[in-house]
């Protein structure tokens, strides 16, 4: 009865503080889309991570001094919060998050880029994703194309890699990779057995997402590590998908412990206790 009650207060706070901030945001996009926008959202991503209980740990440096496509590992919706409470940027979604119930309009709100999967739209999306650059925004992207129960990282889809590099008007973007791990969900550290809970966090699979929500609701949150690696410069490689796979190496070695060219970083040592057996 406590976890109800608990979770039913999160509700009516999360509910209270998004009716809050949102019609502010709402009518701020109608006169100002630059850099200022990204002020309300990122005010209410920290507040919306008080409210559930995640706590995010970084390591590392992330790149704010100029304009970056952050790319990350997937595990959550809840990895949106996370990573929008530490950086100012707009999301690449997949085009059905416009869709969905309270957060579609939040997502709009935070200038994410929804985009389709279908092949003939992607030349439209292209432009789109090219304009949002253009206009000076940093993008965060999920190139896994899925998200995961984070025991290890799915091979980076490379299309979208090649907005960072477009030799033909000699613009480049630099990538800043991000490893996304969980500490601890629940007051517990995630352990592989029967009585783990990393799914508390992780929504993957034919999960659906209101009884996982519920259930999120009901614990006592998680503990996110957001490790940023080095900035990788996209003129060091001669295509997106050279790009994109170091970029997960990078993210993976960041998530497994498993090791990069060079001596063993404070940073992998700890990711090797994630608990995946």
């Amino acid at each position: 009865m406590t976890r109800t009650l608990i979770a039913v207060t999160k509700i009516l706070m999360f509910v209270l503080w998004s009716l809050l901030v949102a019609p502010l945001q709402f009518v701020f996009l109608l006169f100002n889309r630059g850099p200022a926008a990204y002020i309300l959202p990122h005010i209410w991503q920290r507040g919306v991570c008080r409210i559930l209980g995640l706590r995010v740990v970084v390591e590392g440096t992330p790149e704010t001094t100029r304009q970056v496509m952050f790319v990350s590992n997937h595990l959550s919706y809840l990895d949106i919060p996370v990573i929008a409470s530490v950086l100012k940027a707009s999301f690449i979604a997949k085009k059905d998050v416009s869709s969905w119930p309270v957060f579609g309009f939040l997502s709009t709100l935070q200038q994410t880029a929804f985009i389709s999967r279908d092949r003939k739209d992607a030349k439209v999306e292209k432009n789109n994703l090219s304009a949002m650059i253009a206009a000076g925004k940093s993008l965060i992207l999920f190139p896994e194309g899925t998200s995961t129960d984070g025991c290890d990282v799915v091979k980076f889809k490379s299309s979208l890699f090649s907005l960072a590099a477009d030799p033909a008007t000699g613009a480049f973007l630099p990538v800043q990779p991000i490893s996304l791990l969980m500490d601890r969900v629940d007051g517990r550290a995630p352990v592989a057995g029967p009585n783990d809970v990393r799914d508390l966090y992780a929504w993957h699979g034919d999960m659906t997402m209101g009884p996982h929500l519920w259930n999120f609701f009901k614990s006592r949150g998680a503990t996110i590590r957001l490790i940023f690696h080095p900035v990788l410069d996209p003129q060091v490689y001669s295509d997106r998908k050279l790009l994109a796979d170091a970029a997960w190496n990078q993210v993976r070695a960041g998530v497994t412990g498993s090791a990069l060219p060079g001596p063993a970083t404070a940073s992998t040592l700890a990711a090797v206790a994630i608990g995946c057996g």
